[in-house]
């Protein structure tokens, strides 16, 4: 995951980077970039020319193609939903979409529509969501909706509450940006000081990549480790949506072994 796509090719043979410029119709000259990031299944959609989707330092939006109520406060999600069959579920970030996909479909029935609607919002010059997203994501969290993770709660005392901050600057400054070049986003959801496990959530890119538990040990555990002694572990909490898959997908490894063991046993 902790790594940049910088190589332009064509989309048409391998998707990796492709620059689409605007069409005559725009006032100004927008591109859009396409990068791949490690995950198959999600592509990163990059503007170039200065023009945001969120000021700069936002949250990144998580939108899935079942949540209606996020979907109705968010014109560009909508837009892309309705318009791009197979797209699942989508991030927003200051300057950037990345877009998970159907594995059974091929990105070239997904990437053309979702630039030329991404290239209309900038033009544009629209918020990217409603005043009320946030109010309105938050009380769906409340309710036990799809993104709700149960996050443990914690209670630091002085030197606790120091080791916590100091946890989310390294992961804010050091960790998040490599993260966001990869399409991904990773939210700090605490600290135990009691056995020093750091409970973290990634999104975006990273939330159905096969390399993500690699990122998570190799990358964002050794990293805080390395820099803060009370940290012994680090665990990515899944909410209900990703918990399904994830066991559907451990299903198909098992039933997939058990085939090729069978097959060499005859």
């Amino acid at each position: 995951m902790f790594r940049s796509v910088l190589t332009h090719t064509n989309i048409a043979s391998s998707l990796r980077t492709r620059q689409i410029p605007s069409a005559s119709l725009f006032r100004r000259w927008l591109n859009i970039n396409v990068l791949t990031t490690p995950n198959e299944n999600a592509l990163k959609y990059m503007s170039v020319d200065g023009e945001l989707f969120q000021t700069p330092g936002s949250k990144s939006i998580v939108i899935k193609n079942t949540d209606n109520t996020l979907i109705s406060n968010c014109k560009l999600a909508k837009k892309i939903f309705e318009d791009c069959p197979g797209a699942e579920s989508l991030m927003i970030g200051d300057d950037f979409v990345s877009v998970n996909k159907d594995s059974m479909v091929h990105w070239n029935q997904i990437t053309p529509e979702v630039t030329k609607i991404l290239l209309n919002h900038l033009q544009s010059g629209e918020s990217v969501i409603s005043d009320d997203f946030h109010a309105i994501r938050e009380a769906s969290e409340q309710a036990g909706g799809g993104y709700k993770v149960n996050t443990p709660k914690f209670e630091y005392d002085e030197d606790a509450q120091e080791v916590s901050d100091i946890i989310d600057e390294l992961i804010d400054t050091r960790i998040r940006p490599a993260i966001l070049e990869d399409g991904g986003d990773v939210d700090y959801l605490g600290w135990d000081p009691k056995n020093g496990t750091v409970y973290l959530r990634l999104k975006g890119s990273c939330s159905s990549c096969s390399s993500s538990e690699v990122t998570l040990k190799y990358g964002i555990e050794s990293m805080l480790m390395h820099y803060v002694d009370e940290v012994k572990e680090v665990i990515q909490l899944l909410d209900p949506t990703q918990e399904i898959a994830l066991k559907e997908f451990d299903k198909l490894e098992k039933k997939l072994s058990t085939s090729e063991n069978d097959k060499s046993s005859a």
